[in-house]
């Protein structure tokens, strides 16, 4: 694999399944470090996993090994991957809300690298809605997960929670790793999107924001990223400012890409979008052209539980799901 791989362990009974993974993936080539949180120690010494990865185990953000290097961003730009498992409601608590308060937490805000999370808790720990919030929101700033697999836990009960094989992670990883080394279906590409809401001027004073709150907007724009694509975000902007923006990028590059998911006020001054000469995506604004699909929903696609494409009622609730889904209709409309 020739990789370099940064597993951080947070604390629950499924740490000793991470001290396998180690091994599972240096056997499979990776160069595997690892942090631990304070939880994480009371279940495995920090010594296991230095035995199988054959580095150094971090856990102290204050304990610099070596002095001519900050060890938090050290490690967050040398991981060409990371991997967060077991991963805990807590650190997945904190990384949603941004908090970093450990070497763990501290690292994956620093990180630029790929982030994967791989759940293991209780079931009605995993449902509980706090939980879910937590992970959608995540899932909304572009990390992938692992999904906790079903079986006995250590509590007792029987249900989903259970930290995915080491055996199968390794595999997913290297599946993911060959899939990186072919080209991406989006590559060289420049794909222009906005999320959010757009506002227009009503009056001297006093402008007009319809609701929304970006999250099939950024979900689209780290799927678009994911596929190769140079992405131009554009949130919460002036309609007028964004029409002089497109026409921009329009002329610079006529093959860029639109993906129109920001709401936009209904009034009657609202200017229009154009998206002649260019492939545009919209989500039920009104536009002078012809879009290359046009997703429909009953509310706006930020709050609606699902959406028409192409006659395909496909849900929103899982706003990565539904970003590969609608990028994967993208790429089969640009090719007929």
């Amino acid at each position: 694999m020739n990789k370099n791989i940064l597993l951080c362990v947070s604390g629950g009974i499924a740490v000793y399944k991470a001290v396998a993974l180690v091994s599972k993936l240096s056997q499979a080539g990776a160069n595997v470090k690892v942090i631990m949180t304070a939880s994480a120690r009371q279940f495995v010494n920090p010594l296991s996993f230095q035995v199988m990865s054959k580095n150094d185990v971090y856990f102290d953000t204050f304990d610099e090994k070596d002095s001519n290097v900050i060890a938090h961003i050290d490690l967050a730009d040398w991981a060409d991957l990371i991997l967060v498992a077991p991963a805990t409601a807590n650190i997945i608590g904190k990384l949603a809300n941004g908090i970093a308060d450990d070497m763990v937490s501290t690292t994956l805000l620093a990180t630029t690298a790929p982030v994967w999370i791989a759940p293991a808790m209780n079931v009605h720990m995993y449902d509980h809605p706090a939980v879910k919030r937590n992970l959608d929101r995540l899932a909304a700033d572009g990390y992938q997960f692992i999904e906790p697999s079903e079986g006995f836990l250590a509590c007792g009960y029987v249900g989903k929670g259970r930290l995915e094989e080491p055996e199968k992670i390794t595999t997913i990883v290297q599946d993911f790793f060959s899939a990186t080394a072919t080209p991406k279906p989006l590559t060289n590409k420049t794909v222009v999107v906005t999320a959010g809401a757009l506002y227009v001027p009503f009056d001297e004073k006093h402008m007009i924001k319809p609701p929304a709150n970006g999250v099939i907007g950024q979900a689209l724009a780290n799927e678009a990223r994911t596929l190769g694509a140079h992405v131009i975000q554009i949130e919460d902007s002036s309609l007028n400012d964004l029409m002089q923006q497109l026409e921009n990028y329009k002329n610079q590059d006529p093959e860029v890409l639109f993906i129109h998911a920001a709401n936009v006020p209904t009034i009657e001054k609202t200017p229009l979008i154009s998206v002649e000469g260019i492939k545009a995506v919209t989500f039920g604004q009104e536009v002078l052209g012809e879009p290359l699909l046009s997703i429909q929903s009953e509310r706006w696609i930020d709050f609606s539980e699902e959406a028409q494409i192409n006659g395909q009622i496909i849900a929103t609730t899982n706003p990565q799901h539904f970003a590969r889904t609608l990028w994967a209709q993208i790429l089969k409309g640009e090719e007929q």
